[in-house]
């Protein structure tokens, strides 16, 4: 039996983590932590918890979590590397929802989350939890940096193209749509309903914090130099996220030759679903743990337009990560999520 807290319980990504922990066989949950909701029982903060897993929201200390074997950081980004070291000193193991600790480079997280990294130390010993692609990395490591849900929706389907050098490596441009979910549980008037209702507007132009993630994963998981222009945009649904990538081919190929591609490298991937035929939708991963992938071939154009979508909040946050736990625990990757 594993025992997990996790910080950050009151949130989103906290709450969608804990739906899946209360029925995961192989978890005890320890520790809930919460900022502002702290002193509050769980069920006052979201009700379908009320007679499963209600229990007390704490204020966060180190020292209360010492009957842990793993950590759960669901917090903004900029929290984790506060509370990082210390856990790590006491021997714990952590998994961060947030992207504190995505990028190698600290000079690339302090130009696009505009802060400075106060843990660049522990970038290094940290491991990109992309379990289908760095499955033997997360089986030991102490600190894993989960992926955030549109780099999930655009790493999956680029990589294996890239890596087999059919799609030209520059030029490739990203337009993702995403719900509101994905901006977290704190009040805006920006995610309002008024605002967002009957409405699709982009944010964060060449300037999202995504861009670094997306680019240095794919130039890392291809050995090949990337180029790539991403847009955002936010979509009046609650969750889900739908991305098409559109790239241009280095040779003459067909629908089977691509979908051999995804066959090879995704054939044993539990929660990879892809098809010639079958163009995504996001009501059909919503609530999941899966990444389902499309596409198209103009050959007249030479142009290839990769789809994709996922549940922001489960594939792009609380269930991948606790697929990495699966794996550093020695659990089968889908335990808890299918």
């Amino acid at each position: 039996m594993i025992s997990v807290s996790v910080i950050g319980a009151s949130g989103y990504s906290g709450i969608e983590l804990l739906k899946i922990l209360v029925r995961h066989p192989g978890v005890r949950i320890d520790k809930l932590f919460a900022n502002s909701s702290a002193g509050k029982h769980l069920a006052d903060v979201a009700p379908i918890f009320a007679k499963t897993a209600d229990r007390m929201l704490e204020s966060y200390a180190v020292d209360k979590i010492l009957t842990s074997d793993l950590v759960f950081i669901a917090l903004p980004s900029g929290e984790a590397m506060n509370i990082v070291p210390a856990l790590l000193s006491a021997g714990k193991r952590v998994i961060d929802l947030g992207g504190d600790f995505r990028l190698q480079d600290a000079s690339l997280y302090e130009r696009y989350y505009k802060r400075p990294h106060t843990a660049s130390t522990h970038l290094k010993q940290s491991v990109y939890g992309l379990p289908e692609w760095n499955y033997d990395q997360i089986k030991t490591a102490s600190l894993i940096a989960n992926p955030g849900c549109y780099p999930t929706s655009a790493i999956m389907p680029l990589a294996p193209l890239l890596k087999e050098g059919i799609i030209e490596s520059e030029g490739i441009a990203i337009s993702s749509l995403s719900g509101v979910s994905g901006a977290g549980r704190s009040a805006s008037v920006d995610m309002s309903f008024a605002e967002v209702n009957e409405s699709v507007r982009a944010y964060k132009v060449g300037t999202h914090q995504h861009i670094p993630e997306i680019r240095t994963t794919l130039e890392v998981l291809s050995n090949t130099q990337v180029k790539l222009t991403f847009v955002p945009h936010l979509l009046p649904i609650t969750r889900g996220i739908y991305t098409s990538s559109y790239t241009t081919l280095k040779q003459h190929v067909n629908e089977q030759e691509i979908l051999a591609i995804y066959e090879q490298y995704y054939a044993a991937a539990p929660f990879v679903r892809y098809s010639a035929t079958v163009i995504p939708d996001i009501k059909n991963v919503a609530f999941t743990n899966f990444i389902d992938i499309g596409f198209r071939i103009n050959q007249e154009d030479g142009q290839l337009v990769v789809l994709s979508t996922i549940d922001n909040l489960i594939k792009g946050a609380a269930g991948q990560a606790v697929q990495n736990m699966n794996i550093m625990f020695g659990l089968h990757e889908t335990e808890g999520l299918k």
